[in-house]
């Protein structure tokens, strides 16, 4: 993984990623079109969906109604857990192309490693391993998946993953997991990367009324949510807020034009808890979830 520039990741298969992108996980199918067209033609080059948010179609609503084109925005989609093993993932890859009206995608990712059957976890890469050969799709990834999840899959495949989407933020920062993705060259893609999913499941403080972080915003003249995703810039961490609201699109993607000091990483460096507040990898599998993606 190189670092192009502030705004892009080189993967390691060479395809350019944006840094920053919008997430639309819990966006409803009403709210996620108009979300994806906004923040496009505010200058959002990134769009991660999954099959499980069940908005793919208004994902590919909003990147058409943008007026950009298409090898401009970089999209990424999710494969879900149910749709594990060889020819179910290319069915269901299949599936979520129609559904984004696209012919081809960005960014394919496996939601979750399934360790309780991780034959299936494996079955399901080498399909993607084929997409990515006959050039359907750029890149392939995973998500939330662990160190020794990372190891038993490349020790059994061919490729390395370029990407993996995982819990962090500065409450959970996840050091141990980003110095494997570096050993790797897999680059670090954050879910919840101002703190959400602490209020959300969690119930814990709010990231963004931390005081370390409300006092260096007030510093530069930012908002703690600038802060913090700035803190993921410099730290060579992608990362896909979620929003619906035009101004917060606009508000988070607006990080490239200051920067936090050595001793003001380091202020929220310490904040790191080791306190996961999503779901265990180890203990998520296609039973725990019950969710079915339908045609």
């Amino acid at each position: 993984m190189i670092k192009r520039d502030d705004a892009h990741f080189m993967l390691n298969n060479g395809v350019e990623m944006p840094v920053l992108g919008l997430g639309v996980y819990q966006s409803s199918a009403e709210e996620t079109a108009l979300a994806v067209e906004a923040a496009i033609i505010g200058g959002y080059r990134l769009i991660d969906t999954a099959a499980a948010y069940f908005n793919e179609v208004q994902v590919g609503e909003g990147v058409r109604r943008s007026g950009i084109d298409r090898p401009e925005v970089f999209v990424t989609t999710k494969l879900w857990m149910s749709d594990y093993g060889y020819d179910e993932a290319l069915r269901a890859f299949d599936r979520s192309l129609r559904k984004l009206g696209l012919d081809y995608l960005d960014l394919y990712l496996l939601h979750w490693p399934v360790p309780s059957n991780f034959e299936r976890t494996i079955k399901a890469w080498k399909a993607a391993e084929k997409l990515l050969a006959d050039g359907r799709v750029r890149a392939i990834g995973v998500c939330n998946f662990k160190p020794g999840h990372l190891d038993e899959l490349t020790a059994r495949t061919e490729i390395v993953p370029a990407v993996n989407q995982v819990e962090l933020h500065p409450f959970f920062s996840q050091p141990e997991l980003r110095a494997a993705h570096a050993r790797l060259g897999i680059v670090t893609q954050a879910w919840s990367p101002i703190g959400g999913i602490n209020r959300y499941y969690g119930g814990g403080t709010d990231l963004l009324q931390h005081p370390t972080v409300v006092e260096i915003a007030s510093k530069h003249g930012k908002t703690p949510a600038q802060v913090v995703l700035r803190w993921h810039v410099q730290n060579e961490i992608s990362a896909i807020p979620k929003s619906i609201r035009a101004e917060r699109i606009a508000e988070n993607i607006d990080v490239f034009d200051f920067a936090l000091s050595a001793a003001e990483l380091a202020a929220i460096d310490a904040l790191d808890t080791g306190a996961r507040s999503g779901p265990d990898p180890d203990a998520v599998s296609p039973e725990l979830f019950d969710l079915k993606i339908e045609d």
